[in-house]
């Protein structure tokens, strides 16, 4: 007999006071997810830890911080090659706090991202997730939608809130790819 898994509830409401945010980026993204991120933790005065989710990576080994041990998916990929995406993510988000109050962490992760960050976010014992909406497109279909989202695919599998910050809109006169 299959378990139900735990729901959302008032009681598992993590507060959002001294709780952290995990932010979903990815090195050289939109400095928009950053800068809302930003706000929300200085309003709640909180710390940031920003996450990336190497999808060609496997998770060896999770670490009590939040860190990961990982290897490529693919044994003939040259496996230092990661580094130099994180120093990038790294660097992007240096410039973009420069001068900013709140504390902020990286986290390079791997696997699939919705697992990835609800697993960081257990860890770090956070509040809420900040991410990216998807962009709109011009050719869309609702099974690319729904697979690919990860703030659908966070919000149906963990009970934290998401924030998902628009990065692009269609005019309210326009046809949208959903009618």
């Amino acid at each position: 007999m299959a378990s139900t898994p735990p729901q959302p509830a008032v009681h598992r409401i993590v507060p959002f006071a001294g709780h952290p945010l995990v932010v979903g980026v990815v090195p050289n993204g939109s400095d928009l997810v950053v800068h809302t991120a930003l706000e929300w933790a200085n309003a709640l005065e909180v710390e940031i830890y920003f996450a990336y989710v190497d999808t060609s990576r496997i998770v060896i080994t999770e670490h009590p911080d939040g860190t990961v041990d990982h290897i490529s998916v693919d044994p003939d990929i040259l496996d230092d090659a990661w580094r130099d995406w994180e120093l990038a993510l790294h660097d992007w988000l240096t410039r973009l706090c420069a001068d900013q109050p709140v504390a902020w962490h990286v986290r390079y992760l791997a696997g699939r991202p919705d697992r990835a960050l609800t697993h960081l976010a257990r860890t770090v014992d956070a509040s809420a997730f900040v991410i990216g909406a998807h962009g709109v497109r011009s050719r869309w279909r609702a099974d690319e939608f729904l697979n690919q989202s990860i703030g659908i695919r966070l919000s149906h599998h963990q009970h934290r809130p998401v924030l998902t910050v628009p990065l692009a809109v269609v005019d309210w006169k326009a046809k949208t790819p959903w009618q």
